[in-house]
């Protein structure tokens, strides 16, 4: 293993010169030369999608902790994980042009988010959910927060203490939204009788 380790290529990102626009058009064209846009609704391509994330799980499962890099992975793993990774991405970028959303200005628009709801000057270093960041006003009752119905804090009357008390599963985080989409990928896909 140490041996590969020194043999792979120093990774310096990705490749200059493909866009998510160029893997638009090739997906496109592709499905459009086999006449499979009658089956690529946005809902199967979804499921598509979903599929694909399982498979990319499946090759870090039972693996533990991982580090930066895939040191511990063997070039034929490395390679299958690029495989993996490529499916997702490419079926995301599917679905998108499916749903006629602009990927790429969506993403840079939630990047631009995400700096607003995680300051650098709060959240470094910190894995803290956004709410934990935002300025909060307290009353006398006890709630107060941002009024998006996401969470509410409730301050005790011994001591001022605060804790955050979730009101949305989804504050559980992602791991339950991949979690129930797993569910569902597995429910349809057995009731299709595969």
């Amino acid at each position: 293993m140490e041996n590969a380790a020194k043999s792979r290529v120093i990774y310096k990102g990705f490749t200059q010169g493909v866009s998510l626009e160029d893997l638009r058009e090739e997906a496109r064209k592709f499905a459009e030369e086999r006449d499979w846009n009658q089956f690529h609704t946005p809902r199967n391509v979804l499921l598509a999608l979903v599929g694909e994330v399982g498979e990319l799980a499946e090759i870090f499962q039972w693996k533990g902790e991982v580090s930066p890099g895939v040191p511990e992975f063997s070039e034929k793993e490395r390679t299958h994980l690029g495989e993996e990774l490529s499916d997702v991405l490419i079926y995301l970028v599917r679905l998108a042009d499916r749903c006629q959303i602009d990927l790429a200005s969506a993403a840079r628009r939630k990047m631009e988010q995400n700096a607003l709801k995680y300051p650098a000057d709060k959240a470094k270093g910190r894995s803290d959910k956004y709410t934990a960041y935002e300025e909060k006003t307290a009353s006398k009752e006890g709630t107060f927060g941002t009024g998006k119905g996401k969470s509410e804090t409730v301050a005790s009357t011994k001591g001022n203490q605060v804790s955050n008390k979730s009101t949305s599963w989804m504050s559980s985080g992602p791991v339950l939204v991949v979690f129930a989409a797993i569910v569902v990928y597995i429910v349809i896909y057995l009731a299709v009788g595969h």
